[in-house]
């Protein structure tokens, strides 16, 4: 398919700085591999140096951008990287999944399952088992589990080994990626005569609507009641969240975080790659915890916070800074020893 110009910024709802309205998009690339007839974008300043030598026809820019390589067009739009997702969407949507309803042979499908097979999707080797209810729309891959008594919702992909533990909940237009596992045993023993005792954990997980799960990532049920994933919440692969976590909404886990038992989140909090928080803690709206930090105390919404334990970011920052002029400093001690003859 092609679009114009004039076709492009209207999708995107951006401005025209620079190129004619009938020039025609073919296609979308990155800047360093687009071709003449592809269009691009400009989101983050690191990538300057390749707007600057893009061979793209087309580049959606930050609004106040007005110059670029000679002969590329650019459209100025509030949000290129969100604009450029909108392209996206539109020139690959004809080779976009399908949903074809229907059950595989191989799958293996409970009697006391509840599901309309001219509505769901389930693949082969998957299996659906006594009790589970699956809503229309929904898309089981390849061996996944579904459990018994487990609800998911209208519109949910799960993917391929996806494994949904008994009882546990899904809301509609859930994402589960490859080999992730919802409903785990929480990790939970007690220490009895000299023994690691396992305490049973009987609780459920309840994902709600518009959460997307990435791969390998491991949610674990409650102990009692329920470990809950907040509406539109996403959550990167290789992510743990142990038993009774409450997210809230629009979160964001990035790969290798980790959350742990009983720990609590305001809606629209950023864990950063391999960041923490710590069992029953619990943390603002709004906050941010910066790579590696972790949060061993209860942290304010609205800031960004670093290190371990984790503190407000600038706060950190300084300290670090002050680290690294240790060595300077035990030099100048050693040195004004020498000259008092200490």
């Amino acid at each position: 398919m092609a679009l114009t110009l004039s076709e492009l910024a209207r999708l995107v709802d951006g401005d025209i700085v620079r190129g004619e309205l009938d020039f025609l998009v073919e296609g979308i690339a990155a800047l360093d591999e687009a071709g003449s007839a592809e269009l691009s974008f400009l989101g983050n300043e690191k990538y300057r140096s390749q707007f600057l030598t893009t061979r793209a026809g087309a580049v959606i820019v930050p609004r106040g951008v007005a110059e670029g390589p000679e002969g590329v067009a650019l459209i100025a739009a509030d949000n290129p990287s969100f604009a450029f997702g909108l392209a996206v969407k539109l020139f690959v949507a004809a080779t976009a999944r399908t949903f074809q309803p229907g059950i595989h042979p191989r799958a293996i499908v409970d009697e006391a399952a509840s599901l309309d097979a001219t509505k769901v999707r389930i693949h082969a080797g998957a299996v659906i088992m006594a009790g589970a209810v699956i809503g229309e729309g929904s898309e089981v891959g390849p061996n996944s589990v579904v459990g018994e008594d487990v609800a998911v919702g209208k519109d949910c992909l799960l993917h391929a080994n996806v494994t949904v533990r008994e009882r546990c909940i899904l809301g509609d237009r859930v994402i589960i990626q490859p080999g992730a596992v919802i409903g785990s045993d929480g990790y939970g023993y007690e220490v009895v005569e000299g023994r690691h005792v396992k305490v049973d954990q009987v609780g459920i997980v309840e994902i709600q609507d518009d959460v997307e799960i990435g791969a390998n990532t491991t949610i674990d049920r409650a102990r009692f009641g329920r470990t809950v994933i907040g509406e539109g919440t996403k959550i990167d692969n290789l992510v743990q969240v142990a038993h009774n976590v409450q997210l809230g909404k629009h979160c964001l886990l990035v790969s290798q975080s980790g959350l742990a038992g009983s720990s609590r989140t305001g809606s629209y909090v950023v864990v950063a790659a391999q960041a923490g928080i710590g069992g029953h803690v619990k943390i603002g709206d709004k906050a941010v915890l910066a790579g590696r930090a972790g949060a061993t105390t209860d942290l304010e919404g609205g800031q960004t916070y670093g290190g371990f334990p984790a503190r407000p970011f600038m706060e950190e920052q300084r300290s670090r800074a002050l680290i690294r002029q240790l060595p300077k400093l035990v030099e100048r001690v050693k040195s004004l020893e020498k000259q008092t003859g200490k």
